[in-house]
């Protein structure tokens, strides 16, 4: 037998009781009068004691009435309490928020975006790690991993928050000591600075060509490098480059202040290599107000369609070779 009470049933009941009509409750709450005196005479019989003293004209709360009446007020006020928290928490970012990214993506771009929206939103709580590897979000308790790279596990959700390519580089100095390369392939007798990605097979560059010629077909194709010095962070790869110790693989963003000072030159320029940067996720942005109004500031700030010189002065730096 079921014996729950139905916090619907004492909702109808608080309304006659404070109508003195169950008329006029069934008008307040839209339903039938007939609806009212069944939920209430079942309630009356869950609970074992009569609700109402019923005349023709009226209907008068009784003792035992008065009593439930009390803890009905109770219950559905903590109900309508609990309701309206859960709704909020949906829509307004609060409580603790773990997030994840690369070395020096993390630090250089991540972090102080992380900063402003803490300040946007002050009952928000950011615990902000960064990491030399790939990161498994759902098995460390993380909220979300801002990721550098297309290649995404498809069991976790993602969304894309800017645009981003990785170019080949090297100094003056460097190219007039070893010669510029005119093929990718030959990057392979060239020393080139490797960077230890999170995800990526290391020492391997794999690049798509713009002339769609690369043997790998649809444009792409992949070189095994080597060199005397690799790192598991990208700006000490990218100084070496400029101080002319060998070929780098960067991110445009993160490279081209260099070139436009002349301590760096762009080499095999058709060649390129897709860094997109993601918010990845193990639950639906709609799930959780933190999550989701994290992503969005973050995709706000980082500005998809807009140059991203005028938002990150140095964006790559990343472990993760953005």
């Amino acid at each position: 037998m079921n014996n729950r009470i139905d916090n619907e049933d004492l909702r109808v009941f608080a309304a006659a009781a404070r109508k003195a009509s169950f008329a006029a409750a069934a008008e307040e709450l839209g339903m039938s009068p007939a609806y009212i005196s069944k939920r209430i005479g079942i309630l009356e019989q869950m609970l074992g004691v009569r609700l109402f003293h019923r005349t023709t004209r009226r209907v008068v709360v009784s003792e035992d009435g008065e009593r439930v009446y009390t803890h009905a007020m109770t219950i559905l006020e903590n109900l309508d309490s609990l309701l309206h928290e859960v709704a909020e928490r949906r829509d307004v970012p609060r409580g603790l928020l773990r997030i994840c990214s690369s070395f020096g993506f993390g630090r250089n771009v991540v972090a102080p975006v992380v900063a402003r929206l803490v300040a946007a939103h002050p009952s928000l709580q950011v615990r902000f790690e960064v990491f030399d590897r790939l990161v498994d979000i759902v098995g460390e308790g993380f909220d979300l991993d801002i990721r550098v790279g297309d290649d995404i596990a498809p069991h976790l959700i993602a969304r894309k928050l800017m645009s981003n390519h990785r170019i080949l580089c090297a100094s003056p100095a460097y190219l007039k000591q070893h010669g510029t390369p005119r093929r990718l392939q030959e990057l392979a007798g060239h020393n080139c600075l490797a960077i230890k990605e999170r995800d990526l097979p290391f020492g391997v560059w794999a690049l798509r060509s713009s002339s769609g010629s690369g043997s790998g077909g649809a444009g792409e194709e992949s070189v095994k490098v080597t060199g005397t010095l690799s790192s598991n962070h990208g700006e000490i790869a990218l100084q070496w480059a400029v101080e002319g110790a060998g070929i780098v693989l960067r991110s445009r963003w993160d490279a081209q202040p260099h070139i436009d000072r002349g301590e760096l030159v762009q080499i095999l320029p058709h060649y390129t290599q897709s860094a997109n940067v993601w918010a990845v996720y193990p639950q639906r942005l709609a799930g959780s107000a933190k999550v989701r109004v994290c992503v969005e500031f973050l995709e706000r700030q980082l500005a998809i369609s807009n140059s991203p010189s005028s938002i990150m002065p140095h964006v790559d730096g990343s472990g993760t070779g953005l």
